[in-house]
């Protein structure tokens, strides 16, 4: 089994409270840092369906 190098975003400080995001075979991993053995397991294609739809605008207002 290949290891899985997990990231998370820039902007999390070095408390456990962030989400990382990991890749594995066509699809994207998900976590908590908090509770790293719960793993949201996404396709891939969707998700960045997903992202450029958020991107494009395609879901409404932007939440900043």
């Amino acid at each position: 089994m290949t290891e899985i190098h997990w990231q998370k975003s820039s902007f999390s400080t070095d408390q456990h409270e962030c989400v990382e995001i990991g890749s594995a075979a066509r699809a994207l991993l998900l976590r908590e840092s908090e509770a790293p053995g719960a793993v949201l397991v996404a396709d891939a294609v969707r998700v960045a369906a997903l992202l450029r739809a958020v991107r494009g605008g395609a879901l409404g207002r932007s939440a900043d």
